[in-house]
């Protein structure tokens, strides 16, 4: 499924392209400059780093015996599992932690909500400041801030998720260790209801998300588009967050056509628009899932090691 979905989108890339006409488009991938493709890729990676410490500072909150190297290697490697539905597999983090520190899956499963709930947060934030100071408006922006924003904070609410889970069982009826275990997982959440936690997953979260769209903005600028900031902002993270409401895989196929559909609207032109989009996706997403591809060995290889 996920191969069949990789290669529609670059069928998709391809249609366009040929569209549009590859001699445009080989003409503004030729003015890229590899120091600026470093420079793209740098931020990507201070982006990783960021959010890998926001995963070590949870991880301390709730109390995890684990260490810095050790919560960095597992949230690194789990992004070999981001092109996967709803990026479930990046829950293998979950299994490394219970063969290295013995901890239960529902005891560790709200680290993942949090870290998830973050990003939601985070991106909201940054589509409203974005909305606030970029020139113009981008249609649908506002109802998808607020969706990411709501969204980060039910799933974050100790008392409520209990409540719905304790709803669900009795609705059910069926299953009462699991739901009992769900709810036990959902009123740990209250660890992390902490002013210094939640400063530590907004602040890094935040400028994580920020150096993303900051590439976004300084490719564009290379490739001669410059539509400011803060737009530039916007539509990454509009893109980001559209293409992961459409549940497919690392926001495969929705990430791609919001942000050549958005950038158009701005009078950027399609021989700029898809190039721009193909080198932000794999110096974002991509280049992700290659630190985790590599990564992922070294951590499986510690949990096999820890649980022998």
């Amino acid at each position: 499924m996920v191969f069949g979905l990789i290669a529609l989108v670059a069928l998709g890339l391809w249609g366009v392209g040929s569209a549009t006409g590859w001699a445009e488009i080989g003409a503004q991938l030729a003015r890229l400059q590899p120091w600026q493709v470093a420079a793209l890729l740098a931020l990507s990676a201070g982006s990783y780093l960021l959010r890998s410490l926001r995963w070590h500072g949870l991880a301390r909150r709730l109390g995890l015996p684990t260490g810095l190297a050790q919560n960095l290697r597992h949230y690194l490697g789990g992004f070999a599992m981001s092109v996967t539905p709803g990026r479930l597999g990046e829950l293998v983090r979950m299994r490394w932690l219970k063969r290295e520190t013995g901890w239960a899956v529902e005891r560790t499963a709200p680290l993942a909500l949090m870290d998830r709930a973050g990003d939601l947060a985070v991106m909201a934030l940054l589509l409203a400041l974005g909305l606030t100071l970029a020139a113009g408006r981008i249609t649908g922006a506002a109802p998808v801030a607020a969706f990411a924003l709501a969204a980060a904070i039910f799933a974050t609410r100790p008392r409520l998720l209990a409540a719905l889970v304790t709803r669900l069982y009795r609705s059910f009826g069926r299953f009462p260790r699991l739901f009992a275990r769900a709810r036990g997982a959902a009123r740990l959440l209250a660890r992390f209801c902490h002013g210094p936690t939640l400063a530590l997953v907004l602040g890094l979260g935040f400028l994580g998300w920020l150096a993303e769209g900051y590439a976004f903005h300084l490719l564009l600028g290379f490739l001669g588009a410059e539509i400011g900031l803060w737009k530039a902002v916007s539509i990454f993270v509009f893109a980001t967050l559209a293409g992961g409401l459409t549940g497919a895989p690392g926001g495969l196929g929705g990430a791609e056509a919001a942000m050549i559909a958005l950038l158009s609207l701005e009078g950027v032109p399609l021989e700029t628009s898809v190039p721009a989009t193909a080198v932000i996706r794999l110096t974002t997403l991509w280049f992700a899932i290659a630190i985790g591809l590599a990564v992922f060995p070294v951590a499986e290889r510690a949990a096999v090691r820890a649980a022998a």
